[in-house]
């Protein structure tokens, strides 16, 4: 670590943790003992946990399915055409997994095909349903699964109506019918959690050390607060997109607050380099805050200035503050870059100091007599 990035991360320290007398940042557990402890899930746009099932959960859940609705859902069946329960159903609700009850469709977009199969123009979410190319019977064909179960539910062709042309042609044996109102399954419960998005320099080491976090379920890395519609990495590259190299970070506010990700972010980073970061150098590696309501932005501002206040920094912080824009996830070979290649980064790792001080924090008052 160079001499300006530890006297910010000992400026960072002395402000949020005074009395802490942790290992040095250096210091990390090996990557198999967190896996024990921390478990990175996927959350859908809607706030769904879509994270797969693996095999022996899937046979737990399936061994309680009838006959038939094994055949469909993991023997890739079919149901004969107008036998399917749900078909005619023009009640008001929502269609969730029969498997594990994650929500698939609505009977907003349901239709009448005429096919003998319940029909609808667009998903519930459509990251809750996963399209795979299917080749049997001498068919080239789009099987739509279950995201998170991977239980078959039908196909889906372009000769619906508008606005999408989409039919996505179900077996009803696929589906539960929740009605509107009724308390979904527990399961199918959307997740309580916050977003917050931060730009440190290059994405890929940003994006790794808040995924360590303990409460932290998904981070992402993208690009925000440009001027152009999705950009790809060439574009944001140029400095011509006005967009930064930023982290979308999803976390249970229950288990790791907003302030505490702001300590780890101004410990991963240096806030004092301007349109840099290390060796990358560019506006698109500028130091970012990026809030999703005016508590975070309130926040974050204290939270700064805070920082600015302590005399022990070399310079004059640089991070910019401001309400978040349009977030772009990048290309898929952007996500999970350190961990897929194995590569390191500057960036500094904060959890071996924060997760003792969340650890302090956890230990209840006694009781009064």
């Amino acid at each position: 670590m160079n001499t300006i990035a530890t006297t910010i991360l000992a400026a960072v320290i002395a402000l949020t943790s005074p009395a802490c007398d942790a290992a040095s940042p250096e210091q990390t557990q090996p990557k198999e003992a967190r896996k024990t402890t921390m478990t990175q899930r996927t959350i859908s746009d809607s706030g769904h946990d879509i994270t797969p099932l693996n095999e022996e959960q899937v046979q737990i859940l399936a061994a309680k399915l009838d006959p038939e609705t094994f055949r469909v859902t993991q023997k890739s069946g079919t149901e004969r055409p107008f036998c399917g329960t749900l078909l005619d159903n023009k009640k008001d609700g929502t269609y969730t997994c029969t498997v594990c009850d994650l929500p698939l469709f609505s009977s907003e977009h349901k239709f009448t095909s005429g096919t003998g199969w319940p029909s609808f123009y667009r998903e519930y979410d459509p990251q809750h349903v996963r399209k795979i190319v299917d080749k049997s019977h001498g068919m080239v064909r789009t099987e739509i699964e279950c995201t998170r179960c991977g239980a078959h539910l039908g196909h889906v062709f372009e000769d619906g109506p508008k606005p999408t042309g989409m039919r996505h042609c179900l077996n009803s044996a696929s589906l539960k019918f929740v009605d509107e109102g009724d308390l979904p399954e527990p399961d199918a419960a959307p997740a309580k959690h916050a977003t917050a998005y931060f730009a440190g320099g290059c994405f890929w080491g940003i994006e790794h050390y808040f995924q360590e976090g303990p409460g932290v379920v998904e981070a992402v890395s993208g690009y925000m607060q440009g001027s152009t519609e999705d950009p790809t990495y060439r574009e944001v590259c140029s400095g011509t997109s006005g967009h930064a190299e930023a982290v979308k970070v999803v976390f249970d506010p229950d288990v790791i607050s907003y302030e505490t990700l702001l300590k780890a972010f101004f410990m991963m980073h240096d806030p004092t380099q301007l349109n840099r970061q290390g060796p990358d150098r560019g506006t698109q590696y500028r130091s970012g805050v990026y809030t999703t309501d005016a508590e975070q932005l309130a926040a974050a501002k204290a939270f700064v200035k805070t920082l600015e206040e302590n005399d022990r920094f070399p310079s004059k912080i640089v991070t910019e503050v401001e309400p978040a824009d349009t977030f772009y996830p990048a290309e898929d070979y952007h996500q999970d870059y350190i961990e897929t290649t194995g590569r390191r980064c500057h960036v500094t790792n904060p959890w071996p100091i924060l997760e003792q001080e969340m650890a302090s924090k956890d230990v209840a008052a006694p009781s009064s007599p």
